[in-house]
């Protein structure tokens, strides 16, 4: 006797719905995910080099936050002459907006007391970008 086997069917797995899963997956993870930017200052920051220090430039301005948050703001030269005392950071805003600029944009050099605090330091950089200071560089101290 002679018994007919049943033709063996081709085993295959159809991706079709996988790929189906994986696009709507997509999808839902590129419409549900934000993009926020932590914050709008775009500052370089300087490296520290225990070399030399850097002059500072005759161009450059000069701001200066002691330990209690106060501002003295010296103008374009650095160090010389009589400082600006704005009392906050609307003021200190004003205060960089008004400063002659020359030919070319100077760099704002933020030189912090070591016990500032972080709001003072966050707050002048703000009033920079706002009078639009685009360079801001930080002064340190080199240990010995």
């Amino acid at each position: 006797m002679k018994f007919s086997s049943a033709p063996a069917e081709e085993v295959s797995i159809n991706l079709t719905p996988l790929i189906d899963i994986v696009f709507l997956l997509l999808i839902f993870f590129m419409v549900s995910t934000t993009f926020n930017r932590e914050t709008n200052l775009e500052i370089a920051l300087p490296e520290a080099r225990s070399e030399a220090a850097h002059p500072l430039a005759q161009q450059d301005i000069s701001l200066v936050i002691n330990a209690q948050g106060q501002y003295q703001l010296y103008p374009i030269g650095g160090d010389s002459g009589t400082p600006i005392q704005p009392r906050n950071a609307d003021e200190l805003a004003s205060a960089l907006g008004r400063l002659p600029r020359g030919a070319s944009n100077p760099a704002l050099v933020i030189r912090a007391d070591a016990q500032t605090s972080h709001q003072a330091v966050i707050l002048a950089l703000d009033a920079a970008r706002r009078a639009g200071l685009a360079r801001v560089t930080f002064a340190a101290q080199v240990s010995q």
